[in-house]
């Protein structure tokens, strides 16, 4: 049976459960409200990367553990002594018992965190933003804030990592310019080192693209702090799911991009196009981190599965929504009177 960490979460006042609360940044005790502040001297090394040597990942890096054959991990809660079971890389879960917070000890050190940004975002203000962003949304169904107010939130620590590379690059691409009625194409290359900080990359399947964009604009390395028990107590957390070469690699694509965008930006962007490249890839640099976002189940009036992402560092709202075809009937309409009115006003204008 694997071991928890639930001594240090236990209230030394009391011996009651605490678990984080994002609104206060402290450790809280359930029971008699004492609370312990996590911050420590050694908060600044959360932000070290560690590099990679030439392009050679770290030997200890292995094969993730797909989903298909995920491990299960029966665990014993220490507050009342029922089991719990961790299913793949969870890391951490509440016991259906006393609800106290049950969290992993010493996860595969091969996946094992290395620094996150705690949740700054409570509930109810995720609600709030869920809220405000519903409000926002153009032709969305009339029932659309109900339907996600009896939606099932929940928080988590999503698993990235951070990814530091140089690119030396040599490019060849064509620029049409035009002069007036001339046009011509000239012939575009040369040789750039392309440096990239900080490019975040999700770390688990289960990251879908919206998870990803409702934290994306939000990372900021200072407010990372080392891994610990206490951080994560009363919310889920996943452990890494890929390898470092699995992340290398699908980071590759959008490292692409952004030198393709560079190549443009550098002589103008108009007219700037078929653009071929050759990159060598060196001063890799890395991080294993766990980010918050709180996230809202929903079914629409349609029987789907939706949901409402909010980044829980500054809370930045992202979401699938329906649209109702009425709103977006009748605008169209809208769209079409107001051209017919103003072709019939600016025809008689013309012919006074």
């Amino acid at each position: 049976m694997a071991e928890v960490v639930q001594s240090e979460l236990s209230c030394p006042a009391c011996g009651g459960q605490r678990h984080f609360d994002p609104a206060a940044g402290l450790l809280s005790c359930d029971s008699c409200g004492a609370t312990e502040d996590l911050s420590s001297p050694w908060d600044g090394a959360a932000q070290q990367e560690h590099p990679v040597h030439g392009n050679t990942v770290p030997a200890t890096e292995r094969p993730a553990q797909s989903a298909d054959t995920a491990d299960v991990t029966h665990v014993q809660c220490q507050a009342c002594g029922s089991q719990l079971t961790f299913v793949g890389l969870s890391l951490s879960e509440r016991c259906g018992y006393c609800d106290g917070p049950v969290v992993r000890k010493d996860p595969d050190p091969t996946y094992a965190p290395m620094a996150l940004i705690p949740f700054a975002i409570a509930q109810d203000a995720a609600r709030l933003a869920q809220d405000q962003w519903i409000a926002s949304r153009l032709f969305a169904p009339r029932d659309l804030p109900e339907r996600v107010a009896e939606g099932t939130t929940r928080a988590l620590y999503v698993p990235f990592w951070t990814i530091d590379a140089q690119e030396a690059t040599t490019y060849w691409a064509k620029k049409t310019v035009r002069s007036g009625k001339n046009t011509r194409v000239e012939n575009i290359s040369g040789e750039q080192v392309f440096t990239f900080d900080d490019l975040l990359m999700p770390a688990s399947p289960l990251v879908t693209p919206l998870i990803r964009d409702g934290i994306l604009h939000e990372f900021e390395p200072a407010r990372l702090r080392p891994y610990t028990a206490g951080y994560i107590a009363g919310f889920a957390a996943e452990q890494h799911a890929q390898t470092l070469a699995d992340g290398l690699a699908a980071n590759r694509k959008d490292r692409r991009l952004l030198i393709r965008n560079r190549i443009r930006k550098k002589y103008g962007w108009s007219g700037v196009h078929s653009i071929t490249f050759n990159t060598d890839t060196s001063g890799v640099h890395y991080r294993r981190i766990l980010l918050p976002v709180w996230i809202t189940h929903y079914t629409d009036g349609r029987g789907v599965a939706s949901k409402v992402v909010t980044c829980g560092i500054h809370g930045r709202t992202y979401g699938e929504r329906p649209f109702s075809r009425r709103k977006v009937l009748a605008a169209s309409m809208a769209v079409v009177v107001a051209t017919v009115l103003f072709g019939l006003i600016w025809g008689a204008g013309a012919a006074l």
